[in-house]
């Protein structure tokens, strides 16, 4: 450092030294030297030009960072109007208090949408959930546009976030002995390796459910990296928590719309002893239990009467008076896909005939790009019903001839027995 002119290292920790005077000599130096070489890397990055304007937009003022120090080394808040003698910095004019309010709450309204976009996306395992997303694209460039045009330090002095960190000190001061706490912190540099994990994990998981969310992937994996680098940096460089913050509500909206789905999971394939033979622990895509026979579901049933005439309007039941509900589908005719439209335990049902067809309506050809589906009632093959076997004991057809013309003896003298009732 050069020892003519002071650097901007030397005034911003000159200025965070006079914030901190009220604590003892020894105290100081020591947080003073556990900050210095992060302030001096800092001012390397910026050259050899650096101002402590610049230092100031990334860490905030000095009495703020002095504060922040405070907080975090346990040391009681500085004396009142400490901070208000050793402060220079000058009112935001009204321009810079919007630039910095839309930075700001530009922030948490997309910090708020990723976590509700990654649960909705998480708890049904559809990439689809994440179409939102591109309405959250503009705000977020806009709110990054503000913040590096205004500089951080305008949206640190703003009186909400001022008020907030104020909570935060206190807070932390009322529960410095919290082992708990202590313990939360400690963690801290694990939870962006944490959230690089989840970010390309989920990623991975969309991609075997559905191929295309192949396209995802590069964004999710350039997420991760972003949260590793930038996370453990943003003691130092405020503007990053546009990066980490975003992040993290993703990671923790996507993680409690997964235990959702877990939940629901373990729900629907629960097993309970008295399920009768046709029912199975698996599921359709919409939750209700399929039909079974041996280990093929069943989507249909035909029933016939005796002399093989097809029955309709048919509704099943099991012993215990219980309806076999099952899904109903039918024809989407827009997209030539098949769709639910409701659940019973009517049947039969239509056969749903799927296919391809090109733009003249020939169907099933070699050039087809377009889906059909059509719905064909009736029964869809012949059924043979067999005929019950004559029993043993019902009475011939044919007259049977008599053996003998006398009469049977009676074998026995007692008189016969009286006709039963």
């Amino acid at each position: 450092m050069s020892t003519e002119k002071p650097t901007a290292v030397r005034v911003y920790l000159a200025r965070v030294r006079t914030a901190l005077a009220d604590l003892p000599a020894g105290e100081i130096e020591e947080i003073l030297e556990d900050v210095r070489p992060h302030l001096a890397e800092m001012e390397t990055e910026l050259g050899a030009d650096a101002r402590v304007e610049q230092l100031i937009e990334r860490l905030g003022s000095p009495e703020s960072y002095a504060a922040e120090l405070r907080a975090s080394g346990g040391y009681p808040p500085a004396p009142a109007g400490a901070e208000g003698a050793t402060a220079v910095l000058a009112p935001a004019k009204a321009p810079s208090l919007f630039a910095a309010r839309f930075a700001l709450w530009g922030l948490v309204f997309c910090a708020a949408g990723l976590a509700l976009f990654a649960f909705a996306a998480a708890v049904s395992l559809d990439p689809d959930g994440l179409l939102g997303l591109l309405l959250l694209a503009p705000v977020f460039a806009l709110s990054l546009i503000f913040l590096f045009n205004r500089g951080v330090s305008a949206v640190l002095e703003l009186p909400e976030v001022v008020r907030t960190r104020e909570s935060v000190r206190s807070w932390r001061a009322n529960r410095e002995g919290d082992k708990a706490v202590g313990y939360l912190r400690s963690l801290k540099p694990a939870w962006w390796v944490v959230c690089a994990v989840a970010l390309v994990g989920f990623g991975l998981l969309l991609m075997v459910r559905h191929s295309y969310a192949v396209l995802l992937l590069p964004f999710l994996i350039a997420a991760a990296a972003a949260v590793v680098w930038a996370g453990p940096k943003v003691g130092g460089d405020r503007r990053l928590l546009w990066i980490a913050v975003p992040v993290s509500a993703f990671v923790i909206g996507g993680a409690f719309g997964g235990f959702g789905a877990a939940i629901d999971l373990i729900t629907h394939r629960t097993y309970y002893p008295d399920t009768t033979s046709y029912s199975s622990p698996s599921t359709d895509t919409y939750g209700n239990q399929q039909l079974r026979y041996g280990n093929e579901d069943v989507d249909n049933v035909y029933a016939f009467d005796a002399s093989g005439k097809p029955l309709t309007d048919v509704y099943l039941y099991d012993d215990q008076g219980r309806p076999l509900t099952v899904t109903r589908y039918g024809c989407e005719q827009d997209t030539g896909t098949r769709s639910k439209i409701g659940e019973d335990n009517r049947f039969p049902r239509p056969q749903l005939v799927q296919g391809v067809q090109d733009g003249n309506g020939n169907r099933d050809g070699y050039n087809g790009y377009l889906g059909y589906c059509r719905e064909e009632a009736g029964v869809p093959f012949a059924a043979a019903i067999p005929k019950p076997a004559p029993s043993s004991s019902a009475p011939s057809s044919a007259p049977a001839k008599p053996t003998s013309s006398a009469p049977a003896k009676p074998t026995s003298p007692t008189s016969p027995a009286p006709p039963s009732r």
